[in-house]
Formats: C-alpha cells, structure tokens, sequence
C-alpha cells in the first residue's frame, strides 16, 4: 500500500519510523531486534536507509595506488523484502543519486516493483568521506529531482531499456524536506524552490530531516503552504540518545537545538541522563505534534529503538 493512501485513510496521526541496514556480518536478526519493540504501535510503513559503497586505497608494486570500493552494509532491497515478508508492513527503501548511473537506477526499481515494494524515498545522498563535495555518477543523476522524474518515467512505462515493452511501475515518491533549511541552500527560500520541483515532478509527500524545535517545523509547513506546496508534510524526530549526539546531530545534519534544551543537555553528565532527557524532549515534541494534526510522526532510530519505544508507549 502507498504511504499517501496509508495517511488518506488515517483517522489520526500515523506512527513510523527508520531503521539503518546493519553493518556487514550482522545477521537479518539484528534489524528484528530493533523492529519487534516497536510492532506494538502499528507502524504503516519503515523506511530503510541506503549507504553508499565507500573507497580505500591499497598501495600495489612499484608505489603504486589501486582504488578498492568497500561495501559495510547489506543492500536496502532486500532488508525491505525481508521486512515486508516477516512484519507484513509496508517498507520504504531510500534511493539515492550518488553512486548509482540511471541504469542502475532502473535497475534496482525493476528489483523493487517485482518484490511488490510500493514506495521509494527519493534522495541525492550525501557525498563519501573521500569527497570535499557531493559529486555524481558520470552516468547518474546530480539531483534528486532529476531521481523523481526517472521514477515517474518508470511510472508511464518508459524505461531506457527500449528492446522490449516493460510494464509501467507504480511507485509512491516520497522527498525530504529540512525545517533549518538544507545546508547548501543559500537561503530558506531558494530550498523551497527546489523542493516545490521535487513536488511538481511527481513527490506525493515531504519527510522532514530531524528538528528538536517544533515550532521550526510549523514555520516550514507555512512557508511551503505559501510556496504552493499543499502535499502532506511529514515530521523527523530524533530522541537523544549519548552525549556524543549533543555535538554530532548539530554538525552532522546542521540543525540547532533550541536554547531551553541546550541548557539542560550541559546538565547531564552520562549517556543515562541524557536519554532520559531525550525521551522526555520528544514525548512533548510527539504531543504538541500529535495535537496540530500531523499527518504522521516518523522517527529515526538509527537501529535503536528503546528511546521511540518510551515516547510511542505514551503518545501512540
């Protein structure tokens, strides 16, 4: 089932949330250990994150320096089916426009139709640790508007394959939206142009990146109101959860916390307290939410969920 129809057919706000594929050598068991705690509250769908593949370097004969790709993680196609299988819940694989060509692109769509996977979160993705600037496949797509339009391609049954008639897809697209705008965007205003054309090449809902500062969140559902964006708009929550996130999650996904919770962050001295104050920052977040009306509430749990197990325990 499509997200959109999932939230169309809501009589109250949904419950979802994120996991991250494990890193290589972990069992399938792994990502049910995170997924069972939270089954409880009936998620509609769960999104699946994709890394790409990243580069060493291994000096050969003669000094010289051969580029080897390494892949930590399983692939997203198949921890989806694996989910899809075992939970009969709808899975939301992240596709991104790093490291893939079009051809790939289609390819892994192919994958994806056939595995009766309804729902792509579209992305350009983040460039590799080796890269001072996201950069694309020479064959690829440099932004993710340009990932949508192949999608909605597949959708009208025009594939780059031409040798033989391929079924049309019939794919939900999802785009990501960011409250404290993207951090490459010169201005908040500029970030919504370019997602108002994520929208109009065929994104049928927005998910945001995390925010710990809702009414960021209902100054962005406004603006993009006023820019014409009218699909639903989904909130990103993070609950804190280690003392490393106080400085990692603002420099990593360049957001702020607002000041009444960097207060109390510089209060906790250990990882306990400042789960504690983390679960406690996203119930109020997850009530204020939940009492506006939002269409769903998605939650990353980076593979964890005993944080989002204690706020949907209360809110959901």
């Amino acid at each position: 089932m499509k997200v959109i129809d999932h939230i169309q057919a809501a009589k109250s706000t949904l419950f979802s949330f994120e996991i991250l594929p494990p890193l290589k050598g972990k069992s399938i068991q792994s990502i049910y250990d995170g997924i069972d705690p939270l089954m409880e509250f009936k998620p509609k769908f769960i999104n699946v994150t994709y890394h790409r593949e990243e580069f060493i370097y291994k000096e050969r004969d003669h000094g010289l320096l051969e580029k080897i790709a390494i892949r930590k993680r399983p692939g997203t196609v198949g921890i989806c089916a694996a989910i899809m299988n075992k939970y009969d819940v709808d899975a939301v694989p992240h596709l991104i426009c790093g490291g893939f060509s079009k051809e790939e692109t289609e390819n892994a769509l192919i994958d994806l139709q056939f595995l009766g996977i309804d729902n792509v979160l579209a992305l350009r993705g983040d460039s590799i640790k080796t890269e001072a600037n996201f950069r694309p496949h020479p064959m690829g797509h440099k932004y993710a508007v340009e990932l949508i339009e192949q999608i909605v391609e597949m959708n009208s049954g025009n594939y780059t394959t031409e040798d033989y008639q391929l079924e049309p897809t019939d794919f939900c697209i999802g785009a990501a939206g960011y409250p404290e705008k993207h951090f490459e965007a010169m201005n908040l205003t500029t970030d919504l142009i370019h997602l108002k054309a994520k929208v109009d090449a065929g994104a049928s809902y927005i998910v945001t990146q995390m925010f710990f500062d809702n009414q960021k969140y209902f100054d962005f559902v406004d603006a993009c109101r006023a820019a014409g964006i009218n699909v639903p708009i989904i909130p990103g929550l993070k609950p804190l959860k280690t003392l490393e996130h106080a400085s990692f999650l603002p420099k990593f996904f360049h957001i702020d916390f607002p000041e009444i919770l960097s207060k109390e962050i510089v209060k906790c001295k250990d990882n306990k307290a400042i789960s504690e104050l983390g679960i406690e920052w996203g119930k109020q977040q997850s009530k204020e939410l939940k009492a506006a009306g939002v269409p769903c509430i998605h939650y990353y749990t980076m593979s964890n969920s005993s944080s989002v197990k204690a706020i949907a325990a209360e809110i959901f």
